[in-house]
């Protein structure tokens, strides 16, 4: 049998780091002030564009709440941020159990901390394929790697981590939280987990069927071709 089988978790977690990547960036002002008043101290692991919406909204103050994932992991972004959050340290934080004495041992091992909030939307896979004339190259380079993974790997640790995928909850989040002065609860961190599964499936869905109806005999016609050795 995969994985760890658990008995003991916490019903409510505060929320002390939060790791944030969106496509969409819509609401990110509402829910980052949010987070930042209710727990002034909070601390968001960001990258790219998000890193740059987020400090532009928490304005000359923003280190104290805001820090790149690359300074966190210790691992620049790649090239067109091919990979930026596809770190150990990442998902450990993601993956961790609060009462699982090896992998509390891990994080001291790595400087790595629990990650209790997830912000992530995908790229605009479906966007983009209905653009008119589309090429499958073009859709490739919408096909969103570590943003599903993230999200999986926030929604499968609902015991202690929980994870927001559409901008239009986030309103009545940062509601529910400030209600309880931060906390998450369980049933609050399942509810988001099952949104969050529904979430990579279409995604996945969404390419499988665009891949389906593609040609493979014109692909290389979208290409140059190295040449043999």
């Amino acid at each position: 049998m995969a994985g760890n089988i658990v008995e003991k978790i916490d019903n409510s977690v505060k929320i002390r780091t939060v790791l944030a990547s969106v496509s969409d960036k819509s609401g990110l002002e509402g829910l980052v002030s949010g987070l930042v008043e209710i727990n002034p101290h909070v601390r968001i692991l960001s990258t790219g564009g998000t890193f740059n919406r987020i400090r532009e909204i928490l304005g000359d103050e923003w280190k104290k709440n805001l820090e790149p994932v690359s300074s966190y992991t210790g691992q620049p972004e790649t090239q067109g941020g091919l990979v930026k959050t596809l770190d150990f340290k990442i998902y450990l934080g993601l993956l961790t159990e609060t009462y699982n004495k090896a992998h509390q041992d891990d994080l001291s091992r790595t400087g790595a901390v629990p990650i209790d909030l997830v912000v992530c939307n995908l790229y605009p896979f479906q966007e983009t394929v209905s653009r008119e004339n589309v090429t499958s190259e073009e859709a490739r380079a919408n096909i969103d790697i570590g943003g599903p993974t993230m999200i999986r790997a926030a929604a499968k640790n609902y015991l202690r981590t929980a994870v927001l995928t559409e901008p239009s909850d986030y309103e009545g989040f940062i509601s529910q939280i400030r209600e309880v002065g931060g906390d998450l609860f369980l049933a609050q961190r399942f509810s988001f987990a099952q949104k969050a599964f529904a979430h990579t499936a279409a995604y996945d869905k969404a390419i499988s069927g665009y891949l389906a109806k593609c040609d493979p005999e014109k692909l290389s016609s979208l290409y140059s071709f190295a040449p043999s050795e």
